[in-house]
């Protein structure tokens, strides 16, 4: 079956989410209970959508949810055992639109990236806090990157940077106060650094699993 026709046989194209493909299959199974030449048909196009877009994972041109990058393992072992019952999710909705569950390179990247920060920032702080507020620039223009580079949705990056940005500022310098108060001298440029190390460290929570 070409993909242009499992795409029509679950009335949708190619633009359709995999919510929209999921759900559409749901319901013309239920529809077509009494017809199994026609459910058989609805289970095709659906398998032949799903092995088309891994593929196109596996060659970096679309993002595909966690939960099928790896299907046709999941079918193979649900083949071999039996069906056993599930666990409702019990996370809000809302939490769950938020949460991203990241791949390996979708970690790896800004782990490296802001490990990099962290140490340049470190080693070029000033004490007027100059060389920090640059870091910190491209530390919010990375976070955008990598989240809009995940939903394609700018605003949302921005937003979510914007807020990585200044709950790490607060945690920063809330952690150097908490250091002072321990008797711990700390200068004025270290002051700065330790502040966007702790938020480049929220920057790279926020890139990394948020979405």
């Amino acid at each position: 079956m070409s993909d242009r026709n499992a795409y029509e046989t679950l009335g949708l194209d190619e633009a359709s989410s995999f919510e929209e493909v999921q759900a559409a299959r749901q319901r013309l199974v239920k529809e077509c209970a009494a017809d199994p030449q026609r459910k058989e048909a609805v289970e095709a196009a659906y398998d032949a959508i799903l092995m088309e877009r891994l593929r196109m994972r596996q060659e970096g041109k679309i993002k595909v949810p966690d939960r099928i990058r790896y299907a046709e393992k999941q079918a193979e072992l649900a083949a071999a055992k039996p069906t056993l019952p599930t666990v409702p999710n019990r996370s809000p909705d809302w939490l769950q639109d938020w949460l991203d569950t990241p791949s390996r390179n979708d970690i790896l990247w800004p782990t490296a990236t802001y490990l990099g920060l962290s140490v340049l920032t470190w080693f070029t702080a000033t004490p007027d806090g100059t060389g920090t507020s640059v870091m910190l620039g491209f530390g919010v223009a990375l976070c955008v990157y990598f989240l809009n580079r995940k939903e394609h949705k700018f605003w949302r990056s921005v937003l979510l940077s914007a807020g990585g940005l200044i709950a790490g500022l607060l945690l920063g310098f809330g952690s150097v106060s908490l250091l002072t108060s321990q008797g711990i001298a700390v200068t004025a440029a270290q002051v700065s650094a330790i502040a966007s190390i702790v938020t480049f460290a929220l920057m790279w929570f926020v890139s990394s699993f948020l979405r």
